[in-house]
């Protein structure tokens, strides 16, 4: 023995351990957009933190998801980043944590045809929401983002050290020069792209859900309002009253085109 400190044996373990960063980094971006995001949607379109929570003790903590539905998967543009953003972050991770010794030998057509399953599923729920082009666009962004891992996996970029992360040797060729091209696409998209989508839409004052034209009695007599819906409930709905600002019931409901409540928050 020399007196140095060896660095640890490279076990399956340590390379879980040793995941890439820029995949924990959007895996983190997606997930504090998912949370955070909907509560201040809530809190600017109804004119509050108040008012953000007695709309949250009407829903009830079941209908949370509700918020994340009505503001990710039904804007067009959010919905294909996120989607691409998160595809491609969950390939990442799979492949650093061990999946790729298992694709390495399996035989490319194979491999590419296992690529394209989720990025495939993802243009299906895009497309479905927001028409094919969309959905189209949804698919072909998050299969090309798995392709350039698959490069960097299958011509040996990545050197994993014993004692620290893994690193990406210098590209040489087209495929990898491209790889490097989709690899920052992918940090835009997660770290600045995303983050902006979703502050834009949770501020842009438009509702999360369906807004309707309902008969309402809050003591002084019936009366026809517009309120943001939080909840079904018989032959009427519990819903945000927009003009008195509180939860009401209403009857005889009709619908709104119209989920424009208050001013975007860059023209107030």
């Amino acid at each position: 023995m020399d007196g140095r400190e060896r660095p640890p044996e490279q076990t399956p373990e340590r390379l879980r351990e040793q995941a890439d960063w820029r995949a924990d980094a959007a895996h983190k971006v997606v997930m504090a957009v998912l949370f955070a995001v909907p509560m201040l949607k809530l809190s600017w379109t109804l004119g509050g933190g108040s008012q953000a929570r007695a709309a949250l003790d009407t829903m009830g903590p079941k209908n949370w998801l509700d918020v994340v539905v009505g503001m990710f998967l039904f804007e067009p543009l959010l919905s294909t980043v996120l989607g691409v953003v998160a595809t491609h972050a969950s390939y990442v991770a799979f492949t650093r944590r061990g999946g790729a010794a298992a694709h390495r030998g399996r035989r490319l057509p194979a491999l590419l045809a296992s690529a394209a399953i989720v990025p495939a599923a993802l243009a299906l729920v895009v497309g479905a929401l927001n028409g094919w082009a969309w959905g189209l666009t949804a698919g072909l962004l998050a299969y090309a983002m798995r392709l350039g891992v698959l490069v960097d996996e299958h011509t040996g970029r990545y050197v994993r050290s014993p004692a620290g992360p893994s690193r990406r040797r210098r590209p040489a060729g087209a495929l990898q020069h491209g790889a490097d091209v989709l690899w920052a696409a992918g940090l835009v998209l997660s770290l600045a792209v995303l983050p902006f989508l979703s502050l834009a839409a949770a501020l842009d004052g438009r509702s999360w859900t369906g807004v309707v034209h309902c008969d309402v009695n809050t003591g002084s007599g019936t009366h026809r309002d517009r309120l943001i819906e939080l909840e079904r409930q018989g032959d009427g709905v519990v819903g945000w009253a927009v003009a008195g600002g509180g939860v009401v019931n209403g009857l005889a409901c009709a619908g709104d085109a119209d989920d424009v409540i208050r001013q975007p928050w860059w023209r107030s």
